[in-house]
């Protein structure tokens, strides 16, 4: 069987890290698995994945991810394989697009990693139906992802499914503290982290303000990059906030910093399955999330919520957990308990079947 996995680039987030980790193991499952990207730029992601995996890596064109271009250049490539599994906007046109302009045969699959856009508006409403509707199966992540999508595309014939993301339990469950965050620990310093894509659902700065409500001794580790860093960083200057907040940027040793770090904290508007939530659930720390859809399936009677945009509340949460030994003690039980539902394993054997069946 030859699978073809399509998706914009393999810069950081969920989609991307879990093609970098499952690839090598559909591989090792006797699927001969490749991988194309609209952007080739290389990124720790990208050589990972050649380090660790003798798939082929193909890239469409040096034009932006949203240039039509890529219609035509991924024709060539569409139909050498027996599966196309594709993931993200623009991915989900191109591919359906190339399909249906030169009437590629290839059995085609989507996996629809949100439960919201903003795409999903009465103006895009028909064309994102037809959109969808050449592809063989959608994989929804989550249930609440899963509903939303029918609502969107309604009437819509597609295979739809939901197959739960996976983490590599052990990983975070295994890893060593960072020896980096360790040496910071002087005193009674406590450390707070969230990991996370600097985009506008991930709202760093509800963290940010609420240390203004915490000791001074409570710090915050945030890791990651994106277009709304400088924000978050004027937000810190601002509240003075500088020799708290700690931007740590991309990094490849995460389970290590989660194992260092005291509470993790994911603090999103939307999300469609976290591959962030389970693997902070998996580090044994205590757990807190922003009650919206995609986390509250995930975190509640395991983890702690709160409502979303409340730095009050959240401080509130965190002061409770710092307190408390014996709540530290029992919610973080309860985050690796819950962590160990979401196995990567179980999630690669759930697509094989997919594949087989197409």
């Amino acid at each position: 069987m030859k699978v073809l996995q399509v998706i914009n680039s393999l810069h950081t987030g969920g989609a991307e890290k879990l093609l970098l980790e499952t690839i090598p193991r559909y591989r090792d499952a006797g699927v001969e698995m490749d991988i194309l990207l609209l952007d080739g730029t290389v990124t720790p992601f990208l050589s990972a994945l050649k380090e660790n995996s003798k798939c082929t890596v193909y890239f469409s064109s040096k034009a932006s991810v949203y240039h039509p271009l890529h219609i035509f250049r991924l024709r060539k490539y569409l139909k050498n394989y027996d599966i196309v599994h594709v993931h993200l906007f623009p991915s989900l046109y191109w591919v359906a697009l190339s399909i249906f302009f030169f009437r590629i045969k290839t059995k085609t699959i989507f996996t629809e990693h949100s439960s919201h856009n903003r795409r999903r508006h009465s103006f895009y409403r028909v064309f994102e139906r037809w959109i969808y509707s050449k592809y063989d199966t959608i994989i929804t992540i989550s249930e609440n992802s899963k509903q939303n999508l029918k609502q969107h595309i309604r009437g819509v014939k597609n295979n739809l499914v939901t197959i739960n993301n996976g983490v590599a339990i052990s990983k975070f469950i295994n890893a060593s503290e960072s020896a980096e965050i360790l040496s910071k620990k002087v005193g009674n310093k406590k450390f707070l982290i969230q990991v996370s894509r600097f985009y506008y659902p991930k709202d760093q700065n509800t963290v940010i303000r609420c240390l203004q409500h915490l000791p001074q001794e409570v710090a915050l580790l945030l890791v990651g990059n994106g277009k709304e860093i400088h924000t978050s960083k004027k937000l810190v200057t601002k509240l003075g906030l500088e020799n708290r907040v700690h931007f740590l940027g991309l990094r490849s040793d995460v389970p290590a910093l989660l194992k260092a770090s005291d509470i993790v904290i994911l603090s999103s508007q939307y999300e469609g399955l976290s591959l962030s939530s389970i693997e902070g659930m998996a580090s044994g720390k205590p757990f807190i999330a922003s009650e919206v859809p995609g986390l509250t399936e995930i975190v509640k009677n395991a983890g702690i919520l709160f409502s979303v945009g409340n730095e009050k509340e959240l401080a509130l949460r965190i002061s409770e957990l710092l307190e408390n030994k014996e709540l530290y003690a029992n919610v973080a039980l309860k985050c690796q308990q819950r962590a160990a539902q979401y196995s990567i394993e179980h999630m690669v054997e759930s697509h094989l079947k997919l594949y087989k069946s197409l």
